[in-house]
């Protein structure tokens, strides 16, 4: 499967480079957008899960690493959930 990288800028501008076993974030995620953030960890959830179970039904298990990515993306998020205008860039594919 195809690992791709998704970086992202956070509301207080940090940057995170995110990890996904499988392409299918392109169909969730465009580069130079802002998404809000409950948006945001929407498409992150949707495509990460996806991910995971593309992996599962190619190699017989969920990608483990995806859904730490997910659980970081959480985390990192958490902050900002109080602020209602809070967005997320994407940045970049690689």
């Amino acid at each position: 499967m195809p690992v791709m990288h998704f970086h992202i800028v956070w509301p207080d501008q940090t940057q995170t480079r995110c990890y996904s076993p499988s392409l299918v974030v392109q169909d969730y995620l465009q580069v130079g957008h802002s998404y809000p953030l409950n948006d945001f960890l929407q498409r992150s959830r949707e495509a990460l899960n996806i991910a995971s179970e593309r992996v599962r039904a190619k190699y017989g298990f969920a990608c483990s690493q995806a859904m730490d990515q997910l659980a970081e993306i959480e985390h990192l998020a958490a902050p900002f959930q109080p602020q209602a205008d809070a967005q997320v860039l994407v940045t970049a594919f690689s």
